[in-house]
């Protein structure tokens, strides 16, 4: 898994080959959820609410980190680190 960034037990990946629109997967414990880069919007799955409320705070603040792991990804190179919140 491309692991770009982990905090408070989430994990957070972003996938080599992935479908559009840019998203993100979010695990936590035994949830995934797949988050809209640009708009936050949840594609797919779930997490409890308090694991989805800080994996939209973390978004807000590297949606632009983000979009540029995603170009990264769809070219197949070495994906970039992401800061976790704190």
């Amino acid at each position: 898994m491309p692991e770009i960034s982990r905090f408070f037990g989430i994990i957070i990946a972003i996938y080599y080959n992935d479908h559009n629109p840019p998203h993100f997967h979010a695990k936590y414990g035994e949830y995934e959820v797949l988050i809209e880069i640009e708009s936050g919007n949840i594609l797919a799955g779930g997490v409890p609410q308090r694991a989805l409320d800080l994996i939209g705070e973390w978004r807000a603040l590297h949606s632009h980190e983000l979009l540029a792991d995603w170009r990264l990804a769809a070219e197949r190179k070495p994906l970039n680190k992401i800061e976790p919140l704190e």
